[in-house]
């Protein structure tokens, strides 16, 4: 049986996570005085702090600030798989990126080894319900400010997990079928330890295990996409990239993925659903995979060049799933 595998690229900065437009205040600004701009930051600000403390408090990013790299298993060759129960993290004379010895690229992998085991765990392994709680309440005062953009941008990426099925074609027995699987990667340009806690905190962990979340903040978005379909690359993978800028959207062209543009401000495209549809695709092979289901996304844009649309922007509207 042949396994097909759809793999979905997400951007998650003004993608699948509002923040920096929030902090800035030009996401509030956009709608020209329907929303409170102060609001906005404010609310931002505090998603910033909190960010930030758990990263040095709970995932060693004041020790590891300064050796980002572009995904957590980069390091496992050096991880020697001691048991790190009673293991002393504040003295093991760890110096960053200060040294590129192999000792302290051990270290580097002690730490990456944690912060694997901790994403995979969730928050709650850590905090107590009260902190909980609080997040809980800033999630949704956020969602609401927004108009549902976290939730509505979850709900897409689940869409498109949830696609997984096997696809038996017209007069095709069960024992020929193919397994279609779909994956989510999600791409970001901060470095990699708060792009984690990102996921932790707006409730995407269950949709991106902690493998599938790459930074490119050293290496950028080309480099990224590179070390992704190496990765997952076969005769039966398709990759489609989803994001905002213009560092993934021309990253994806020089893959030769479609890329589905989103417009976080007011307008088409401010909801990640809603839109009326059109009629998903029956006929284009390479697109297919990217409709069916019963469940909107938004007014995108498709750049796909040798995927029958030569390269030109193609506005259309798809199912996900």
């Amino acid at each position: 049986m042949d396994q097909k595998i759809n793999v979905f690229v997400w951007d998650m900065d003004e993608t699948l996570v509002l923040l920096k437009s929030l902090i800035t205040g030009t996401y509030a600004k956009a709608f020209n005085g329907s929303k409170d701009v102060q609001k906005g930051i404010e609310i931002g600000k505090t998603w910033e702090n909190q960010i930030l403390r758990i990263c040095d408090d709970y995932f060693f990013y004041e020790q590891i600030e300064g050796c980002n790299k572009p995904f957590v298993d980069v390091m496992r060759e050096y991880d020697d798989e001691l048991d790190l129960t009673d293991y002393d993290f504040k003295n093991d004379g760890f110096v960053g990126a200060s040294f590129n010895d192999v000792a302290n690229k051990r270290k580097l992998a002690y730490r990456h080894r944690i912060i694997a085991q901790k994403y995979k765990e969730g928050l709650r392994s850590v905090f107590g319900e009260k902190m909980i709680k609080s997040w809980d309440n800033l999630y949704q005062e956020t969602d609401d400010f927004t108009d549902k953009w976290l939730s509505s941008a979850k709900a897409c990426v689940a869409e498109c997990a949830s696609g997984n099925k096997d696809s038996i074609p017209d007069g095709i027995s069960d024992s020929t079928s193919s397994r279609i699987q779909n994956v989510n990667v999600i791409v970001t340009s901060g470095s990699l330890i708060p792009s984690l806690v990102k996921c932790l905190l707006f409730r995407l962990d269950d949709l991106f295990s902690y493998d599938n979340v790459y930074s490119s903040w050293e290496v950028g978005k080309y480099k990224c996409f590179s070390l992704i379909k190496e990765r997952f690359n076969g005769p039966n993978v398709q990759f489609c990239a989803i994001g905002d800028g213009w560092e993934e959207c021309e990253a994806a062209e020089n893959m030769q993925w479609p890329f589905v543009q989103i417009d976080p401000g007011p307008g088409l495209g401010v909801q990640m659903s809603t839109v009326a549809t059109l009629p998903p695709s029956r006929k284009i092979d390479d697109l297919d995979w990217m409709v069916g289901s019963d469940g909107g996304f938004c007014i995108i844009e498709v750049k796909a060049k040798g995927l029958g649309f030569k390269g030109q922007k193609v506005s259309h509207n798809f199912f996900v799933g």
